[in-house]
């Protein structure tokens, strides 16, 4: 398990919504320093971050970033997009835009940080998936969030014998701008962020943020028109 007093993390999208709530939560539990990233660096606002400038999806930028965050032992992969690509009408492009922010974004600054981590004395990593991991409703969306929780299952056995432990967030609808246009009840951001901590600290392999995680997680076993009653009407 990890502390996170003292520790020193890394935050993708640590900027806005749930990425700025977890850069302010690692600081009220002890972080010794937080490094937030965003694509321009200057949209970092609070005010004891370290702000670094991280396109998740170029590897120049994924290799400056850990060049400059050498003392890193918590990685939160918390950027992504939402694109959105229907797989039957959308160009192809827009399909591997989303892949490339919320697949291989993660891989690249996992790839990067996992030396670093290791060479510090062992630490944790936790990816930000969705619900939608496991419904396929947003099309590349739904895609690419389920690849990467394939991604997290799979690094959490080749990473734990080397002393990094791994947790995969899920979440629903979280009072953010990415969900701005959405009329139902939402987490809030500080809310995900103290429970995805709680998840870091008590080794937890996959933290479920609210109901509606927990229930479509539930039904995963169920027979698939249980999850898509709209085959079956």
């Amino acid at each position: 398990m990890t502390s996170i007093e003292g520790s020193v993390a890394l935050v993708t999208g640590g900027s806005r919504g749930i990425g700025r709530a977890l850069v302010q939560s690692l600081y009220e539990r002890g972080a010794k320093k937080v490094y937030a990233t965003a694509r321009d660096a200057r949209t970092v606002k609070h005010p004891d971050a370290v702000p670094l400038a991280l396109e998740v999806s170029d590897p120049a930028s994924v290799a400056a970033a850990a060049e400059q965050a050498q003392d890193v032992t918590v990685l939160i992969n918390n950027a992504g997009a939402s694109v959105n690509a229907n797989f039957l009408d959308s160009p192809v492009e827009d399909v591997r835009r989303e892949f490339e922010t919320n697949f291989y974004g993660p891989l690249l600054v996992t790839r990067a940080f996992v030396p670093i981590i290791e060479r510090n004395g062992g630490g944790h990593i936790l990816n930000v998936h969705s619900v939608l991991s496991w419904i396929g409703l947003l099309n590349s969306y739904s895609a690419s969030k389920a690849a990467l929780w394939s991604q997290t299952n799979s690094l959490r056995l080749d990473l734990k014998p080397r002393g990094i432990e791994v947790t995969g967030l899920h979440v629903g609808y979280v009072d953010t701008d990415l969900a701005a246009h959405v009329d139902a009840p939402k987490s809030t951001p500080e809310s995900v962020a103290a429970q995805a901590l709680d998840g870091i600290e008590s080794g937890a392999f996959e933290v479920l943020a609210d109901d509606v995680s927990r229930h479509v997680k539930a039904q995963l076993s169920q027979d698939i028109g249980a999850m898509y009653p709209q085959l079956v009407a």
